[in-house]
């Protein structure tokens, strides 16, 4: 189905990728890791001034959230830098040489001055409470099928940590992550129809990787996306992983947004009561929920919403409802489990004269609706807290706010959005006056262009080029013509994959053994049959190559007698194929034959 055009939708991309360097600020390997960490480090998080004299709207609510934090450290790949217990280093400059490439790769002007500055987080994924970020250019495009995207800035900058796992009072981080360079590309608010976001990234995808010193595999590119309708506000939605995921993000974003307009609309005011104590109401609670709160001491605290029953069981987005957005609030803000709301009860062992109850505590008239927080007395007041600072946003319409993706293309609720008072500038690490000329990488669609000239399928010169072959391939093109372009585009793609399919082995030839190789055989020493044992097999490849050599005549014919003198009772028309196949490693097929006809005949 096509997407509604009078939406009004305006779509921005923030592609996230990480560099083949080591980390931005200090030596250490850009290396990942699954063992046990060396040490852990335990730390709090407090929000503060920045240089305006303003304290970020997104750094002080995650500050009002108390949470401690655990920092995995190694000993051999995470230093005093990550832990923020010495300075940062001098800028990585081999970070910046890639970075300055992909600005002039999307046309932006380079920053006469890389002033590296500091952006306040205190979610703990950056153990400083800032991230440490560089403009490196700005005003750049690009153009292709998708129309002329605009590219407002190029950022150098250095990742987060990684979270490993979450109570609702702490949050474990890994911190070989932390400081892994990134390359952040925005682009302008041009996208107007969801299914132009997978072609935009998947462009802007292949400039990174055209530099070829980018990092590949899961996780190493991150899709954030900001997305707005007529009358709603930008909002942020971060971790979109899965490139074919992106249209159906930002199609339920955007169902989300009209659906908390006509809300607005329906609502003009919002009027709640106090937040009331009601736990005397479940003194024989039947909700496991309330029962476990109540059994450690905890309250049922309720809240009456005016001339809103029916509205919180409201769908914004698939199985997501206004009593949702509410619920993510009172999650984020008091660490609760989430909420009760009167469109879903009676349910969850809450019974219709446990709402009749309710309902008469909390002073409800018929068409108002209530909410429900179960949980200690300090998680279940602050939780009300962002219930009460939601539900006044509801006649408002759209919250600008951050909010994750999840797997099924909905979204939740993660942070307010931040504002410019968490930047300001680092004074650790000196400015760089960055080289305003620089080589430029072949980019992969040219690439390949120019294997297809050789005869090559696109989906195969693809591979070639998605791989790191593409080099290879034209040298041994240039090198071997005796050889089949397209024989070696196949052999040098299809090897490893065919090494571990069928033997389970975790082959990558290097390009000295694909050229060693197709040496042999554009000179007739080994057979094309041969290759896939050659390069299975152990040792030197000169080795390898001579115990495949291909057979003299004589030697031939010795092998056929001794393959006839076996099978001496197979008919002729099995025998030539059996004798074929035995051979074929270590001779051509059609000399076999030759020489077997004779035998027979004789």
């Amino acid at each position: 189905m096509a997407f509604d055009s009078s939406l009004g939708l305006k779509v921005g991309l923030e592609i996230h990728q990480q560099l083949e360097t080591v980390k931005l600020f200090c030596p250490c390997p850009s290396l990942l890791r699954d063992d046990a960490p060396h040490y852990l480090v335990h730390r709090q998080l407090r929000a503060v001034a920045g240089e305006s004299g303003a304290v970020d709207v997104a750094a002080q609510a995650e500050h009002l959230r108390g949470r401690e934090f655990i920092y995995e450290a190694y000993h051999d790949t995470t230093c005093l830098v990550e832990l923020d217990e010495e300075p940062p280093h001098p800028l990585n400059q081999d970070a910046l040489a890639i970075a300055l490439q992909v600005a002039k790769l999307v046309n932006a002007t380079i920053a006469t001055e890389i002033q590296v500055m500091r952006k306040t987080i205190v979610n703990g994924s950056v153990v400083s409470g800032f991230q440490r970020t560089a403009l490196v250019g700005m005003d750049g495009h690009i153009k292709g099928p998708f129309g002329t995207i605009t590219i407002p800035t190029i950022l150098l900058e250095e990742d987060a940590a990684k979270d490993i796992a979450q109570t609702q009072d702490s949050v474990t981080y890994r911190l070989d992550r932390l400081g892994i360079p990134l390359i952040e590309i925005s682009t302008g608010p041009d996208i107007t129809d969801p299914v132009q976001c997978i072609d935009v990234a998947m462009y802007l995808g292949m400039l990174l990787r055209s530099t070829e010193k980018v990092k590949r595999g899961l996780g190493t590119i991150r899709q954030d996306l900001n997305v707005s309708i007529a009358g709603g506000q930008r909002v942020e939605i971060k971790g979109a992983q899965d490139l074919k995921m992106l249209p159906t993000i930002v199609e339920y974003e955007a169902q989300r947004q009209k659906s908390l307009l006509d809300l607005a609309a329906s609502v003009k005011t919002v009027t709640m009561g106090k937040v009331t104590a009601v736990t005397s109401v479940f003194a024989n609670a039947a909700s496991k929920v309330i029962a476990d709160a109540l059994s450690r001491g905890g309250v049922v605290l309720g809240l009456r919403l005016a001339q809103m029953h029916g509205l919180l069981g409201k769908e914004v987005q698939p199985c997501r409802r206004v009593g949702t957005e509410l619920s993510d609030y009172a999650k984020f803000y008091g660490g609760v489990g989430g909420i009760f709301h009167s469109d879903e009860l009676p349910k969850y062992g809450i019974t219709a004269e446990d709402v009749q109850r309710l309902r008469a505590a909390l002073g409800c008239a018929e068409q108002d609706a209530f909410v429900l927080i179960a949980d200690t007395a300090t998680k279940a007041a602050k939780g009300m807290e962002g219930v009460m600072a939601r539900v006044h946003m509801i006649a408002h319409g759209v919250p600008r706010e951050v909010r994750r993706a999840n797997p099924d293309g909905t979204s939740t609720y993660m942070r307010p959005m931040p504002g410019a008072a968490r930047l300001y500038p680092e004074t650790d690490v000196r400015p760089v006056a960055p080289s305003q000329t620089m080589t430029l990488p072949e980019l992969w669609t040219t690439k390949v262009d120019r294997i297809i000239i050789h005869g090559i399928g696109k989906d195969l010169a693809q591979a070639l080029v998605s791989d790191g072959y593409a080099d290879l391939f034209f040298a041994c093109v240039k090198k071997y013509q005796q050889v089949k372009p397209a024989f070696m585009a196949e052999t040098i793609v299809s090897v490893p994959k065919i090494l571990l399919r069928k033997y389970n082995l975790q082959v990558y030839p290097t390009p000295e053994e694909y050229h060693a190789v197709f040496a042999a055989l554009s000179r007739g020493n080994v057979t094309k049959d041969a290759l896939l044992d050659i390069f299975r097999s152990e040792g030197p490849i000169d080795q390898r190559i001579l115990r495949y050599k291909v057979l003299g005549e004589k030697e031939l014919e010795a092998k056929i007698r001794e393959l006839l003198a076996a099978w001496k009772d197979v008919p002729p028309q099995v025998l030539r194929g059996k004798v074929v196949d035995a051979l074929k490693t270590r001779a051509d097929a059609q000399k076999v034959l030759q020489l077997l006809a004779k035998f027979l005949r004789l």
